[in-house]
This record gives C-alpha cells, structure tokens and sequence, in this order.
C-alpha cells in the first residue's frame, strides 16, 4: 500500500501514469482513502507532539472532506488527541454570520470541531462578517497567522466543477493571496439547494490565494465520484491554467490528487489505456477505441480507414486482431446501431435480434428510482412515457421528498391562498386550516431567510413538491396515483445536505418496495455521484437491498440500468441503450420538467444533454434524431 503523503513527493511511477503531470493514486472507495490519509495525518500528529511541536493544517470544506473527518472523528474516540494542532480553514461566504446552517464555520464546528480536543485559539476560519473597508487588511492578516504559525504542513484541499481549489475561480492567479473573490455562475448553481435556491447564494467569499495554497509543505487534493471525472483530468493531464486553479499542483512538487476509481475514469490510463501500454481488445475495448478515433479524426464509425488507426495511436488494435480497418468498423458501428431502440421495455417478438432489453416477459414491471422528485423527470421523462405507452407495468418511486429544495416563497404561497379561502368562507369550518396556515407563517418569519424549517414546513414543503411530481408524473402518462411512490426515506427527513446518515432503516425500506414491485427492469441514478451526496446515498440505499434480496426469485431475471443526473456526463461508447426522442417527445419533456415550479437549479438543461447525445451518434454515422436519452446495463 503507497504511503499517500510520502507518495506528495513523487511523480509518475509507470508507462500508465505518464499523462498525469501531477502524482494520482487511485483507490476503489473513497472510504479506504480517507481512512488511509486520516491514519497518516495522526501518526504525523502523535510524532510532533513527541518532538513537543505543533502540525498545522489546512482544511477544505464542502462533501468530499466529510468522510475523512469522520475517520478523524473515529481516531479521536480511539485516543488521538489534538491539542498539538493548528488549523486553517480555506474560505468562507462572505455576509454569513457564524451561526448560519450554510457557514463553512457551522460546518466544520458540525463535522469535526465539536467531536475532538483542538483547542480553541487553534481553529482559524475566515470571518465573513468583516466590513468591506476592513477586507483587505484581514485578509493579510489572516496569511499572517498562517506564517506565525509556521506555515502549512499539510493543505487539504477539495475540486470545485470550475476546477476551483478553494474559491479560486477561472481567472486566479497562480500567486494570488487570500482575498474577497466573486463566485462563479457554476460554483453558486452548485450550492444552490444548500440554500434554497440560488438566489439566496451568497455571490462573493473570502479564500486562501492559490498563492497561499502553493506555500503548504504537503497538499493532498481528494475527488470523489464521477461526476469530478471530467476536471480531474483536466487538471491532472492538462495544461497549467488560471482557468483551472487546481491546474497549479503540476507546479507543486509535493501535491498529490487523492481520486476514487468512479472520479479516475477520464484519465488516460482508464479511459483511453491503449495510448499508455498494451491492452486485452476485447469488444468493449475496441468499441471504446473506435468510437474515441471517430471523435478524434471526425469522422464517421464506416469511413475510418487503416491509416486512421496508425496515425492515433490504435495501430495496435489491427495489428493484434489481424483485422483490417473495414471490418472492426463494421462490427462497431453495428454495436452503436443496436444500442438505439424505441423499445426500452423490450419489444414482442424479437427474441433473436440484438437489442438492448430481452423481448420476454411482454409485459414487464418496472421500477424508476428517483432520489427527488424530479431526478428521473429530467434523466429519462421520455423513457418513462415510452413504457408507459407500450404497455409495461412502470412503478415511479421517489426516495426522498425533497422538501429542502423548496423555497420559501412556494410554502408561504401555499399558507397565503389558505388564508384567503378561510377569509373567503368566513371562518365556517376553516378554522383548523387557518391555524395551520398561521403556523406556516409564523414559523417561516421566526426562522428568517436562512433558518432551518421546522418539521412542519418541510413536511408542506415536501407535498408541495409531490403535487408537482404527479403533475410531471401525469406528462409522462403516470395518470394512476397507484403508479408513483413516495417513500421519504429517513435518512433524508433527520439530515441536511452534506450532512446525511444513512441507516438500516433507510435498507428495510428500499427492500420492501424491491419486493414489493417484484421488478424485471430497474432504473436508478446516483452510481457516479459523490459518496457523500443525496444522490449517492439513495443508490447506495438500493444497492444494499438489492444485495439483500439476492435470493428473491424476481433478482435472478432483473436488468439494472444506469441514468445520469444533470451533473454528470455520460461518455457514447458507455450507453448500453439510446432512447431516441422526436422534437415532439422532447417538448413534452420540457413540460414535465416546468411542473417542478417550486424549486431551482439547472434542470432545464437537460434537455440540451439530450440533444448532444444526439449529436454525438450522428457525427457516429447513426440515424440523425433530435435527442437521445441514454443508459448503462448494470453489472
């Protein structure tokens, strides 16, 4: 096992490695590497406390940290102590008082502060209520600190979609200090159910330099899911930037990006590993291959020839199979083909034809697992549609109620037409809904703009967004009530984001309506998302039933399919199958999606996902459609 800290001080080791302009180790589960850096940090604790000095750390906020310092927390229990350590945090959102749920300051007193021994007068977080004319001196002041303490012996650091360390957005300087910075569209989108819309996203922040970052002894950057696959590469293999911040580790000569095997799959050695070392063609690495080549030389799949091959690095590919171009271009391009079908649920009497799902049973039960409510709306509205009207059994269950994505605005417009129709009545057996509407009201005033809801607003906020999801429900044809579920699972109803459990009770849960519905197709989400993440925590939940359930006589002839978030993208040579839409098809997505009224985000972008995909298989040589919805086979 690579020590990850001695490992900060090497480059790449192997052929495999050698596109990665800064060190990357990868482990299967973010757990194992969280639990590995956080026993190195202690034994770097309990060695200076026998030297009788101070280790002073950098700290990241946000989810990707929050697994390591549970182990932290753990080894605490176990008798590490922290009364040698020093902390610096890296940012802050500018105007958050320190007792706001979203202040990096609650979060890090949440996650680990509150749970060990650091002193006080040793945790420093940037303040995000200094006046604007104080800013500039408490900034510098802060870097002050940082030098009086000795400086960083170990930064922490986390990725931003922008490829941010930090709140170091596109356009930082690779010498620049701790400052007020202004938040990117993309990083305020992000954090925008955190706070209940991105309206009320704080727009500025205070942040280390990148400057101050580079300065550490040790930075160890972690990445978790696949949804930090695209700017893991970029800023591992790419070239140094200030469009991408964490570009600048390439320059460090102790940083080391920390990654799980759903955050490596972009890198060259994963994605493309015929470019770094010999590799077993079997069909899915040449479909892989030349789908990559026709992307790269734009062309179609039937008009690479072999000269195609041999100038891009896939020489190897004919040589090694004895095949000419002609004919691997054929087999692939059939491959593609067979991908795209009308007929997600399979279709009658086609037994024998290379399709995505088996044509038996006829009639099939199908289960559409949504962590909230409009996930699958916006992953696969006109999947569900086509199922439905093909005659399958389609089973829309929604995990969690989703009532932390819900505006204020939506529940005090709900208690607002309460009021009005008691008003209206005259008081006539309205009384109890006009208390209610009060208490709406009142509790919505109490907890201000930033407050957490009470268990009674998020309880409205949640049917407000489950009316919703039955209005999109009724879009794609899930008119019968019995055809959508709301299980609200647990985990989801106690915590907040960045902040969730999940529990057996949240598994006993996922196992009754698996059994229940007895499926012989499932759709889920969530595989590629950060582990800490609503979405993660909700496949990890069906997963652990669906391990449960392995002697369920229903198991032994159920296909799982894969669907992306909108934070995710899917590569063409990983879609097992391609749901075509009509322009027709895919406006009547658009008005699934707009049911969702009380919530916001980037929702309505995906419909234009769609349409890339649809793009990507045409540049292929397939049928020309307006777009594509696409899935993985699970295995």
């Amino acid at each position: 096992m690579t020590d990850i800290l001695e490992a900060t001080g090497q480059k790449q080791l192997t052929q495999q490695e050698r596109f990665e302009k800064t060190r990357t180790l990868v482990f299967t589960e973010s757990s194992e590497a969280c639990r590995q850096l956080a026993k190195e940090v202690a034994d770097l604790i309990e060695k200076r406390r026998k030297e009788n000095r101070k280790v002073v750390l950098g700290l990241a906020t946000g989810s990707t940290p929050v697994p390591f310092y549970r182990q932290l927390v753990r080894l605490h229990k176990k008798g590490l102590s922290f009364s040698n350590v020093i902390t610096f945090n890296l940012d802050e959102y500018y105007g958050l008082t320190q007792d706001h749920p979203e202040s990096y300051y609650r979060f890090m007193h949440d996650q680990l502060f509150d749970h060990i021994d650091i002193p006080k007068e040793n945790i420093n977080i940037p303040d995000g209520t200094v006046s604007l004319d104080e800013v500039y001196d408490y900034c510098h002041g802060y870097e002050r600190a940082i030098v009086e303490a000795g400086g960083l012996d170990l930064q922490i650091l986390g990725i931003g979609r922008t490829g941010h360390i930090g709140f170091n957005e596109p356009g930082s300087a690779v010498d620049s200090p701790t400052r007020m910075i202004t938040l990117d569209r993309v990083t305020r989108a992000d954090a925008a159910a955190d706070f209940l819309g991105i309206a009320n996203v704080p727009r500025s922040a205070i942040t280390m330099g990148v400057g101050t970052i580079m300065k550490a002894d040790r930075i160890v950057l972690m990445a978790w899911g696949g949804n930090k696959a695209s700017i893991v590469r970029d800023a591992v293999e790419g070239p140094v930037t200030d469009q991408i911040s964490a570009s600048f580790l390439q320059q460090h000569e102790k940083a080391i990006f920390l990654v799980d095997s759903a955050a490596a799959t972009r890198l060259t050695r994963f994605q493309y590993p015929w470019l770094v070392g010999s590799v077993n063609w079997t069909a899915p690495m040449i479909k892989r291959a030349v789908i990559r080549l026709a992307e790269e030389v734009g062309s179609p799949i039937l008009k690479l020839t072999d000269e195609d091959y041999n100038e891009h690095g896939v020489g190897e590919l004919l040589a090694s199979t004895n095949t000419e171009a002609y004919h691997v271009n054929i087999d692939v391009f059939n491959e593609v083909q067979h991908t795209i079908t009308g007929w997600p649920g399979g279709k009658k009497d086609t037994e024998n034809e290379p399709r995505p799902e088996r044509a038996k049973p006829v009639q099939k039960n199908v289960l559409v697992l949504c962590p909230e409510p409009s996930d699958a709306i916006v992953g696969m509205a006109g999947t569900i549609d086509r199922l439905v009207e093909q005659g399958h059994n389609v089973r829309l269950v929604v995990q969690t109620s989703g009532n932390l994505r819900v505006r204020d605005v939506s529940a005090r417009n709900f208690a607002g037409v309460i009021l009005e129709m008691a008003v209206l009545a005259q008081g006539k057996g309205w009384e109890n809904q006009r208390q209610y509407a009060d208490s709406i009201l009142e509790e919505l005033e109490e907890k201000g703009e930033f407050g957490i809801d009470s268990a009674l607003v998020r309880r409205l906020k949640g049917l407000i967004l489950r009316g919703e999801a039955r209005d999109a429900g009724d879009v794609c044809g899930l008119e019968d009530s019995d055809r959508i579920s709301f299980l609200d699972l647990p985990f989801y109803e106690t915590g907040r984001y960045r902040r969730f459990r999940l529990s057996e009770e949240d598994i006993e849960v996922m196992k009754k309506i698996l059994n229940e519905v007895k499926p012989h197709s499932i759709f889920a989400t969530g595989h590629v998302g950060d582990p800490s993440s609503m979405q993660a925590l909700c496949f990890r939940a069906f997963f652990e039933a669906w391990e449960d359930c392995k002697d369920q006589a229903w198991r032994k002839d159920c296909y799982v399919w894969l669907y992306r978030g909108k934070d995710s993208d899917v590569s063409t040579h990983e879609i097992d199958m391609a749901v075509p839409m009509s322009p027709d098809q895919l406006e009547q997505k658009r008005e699934a999606i707009r049911k969702f009224q009380s919530i916001t985000g980037d929702e309505f972008d995906s419909p234009f996902d769609n349409q890339q995909i649809a793009k990507e298989y045409d540049k292929l040589g397939m049928a020309e459609y307006e777009a594509i919805e696409a899935f993985e086979r699970w295995t």
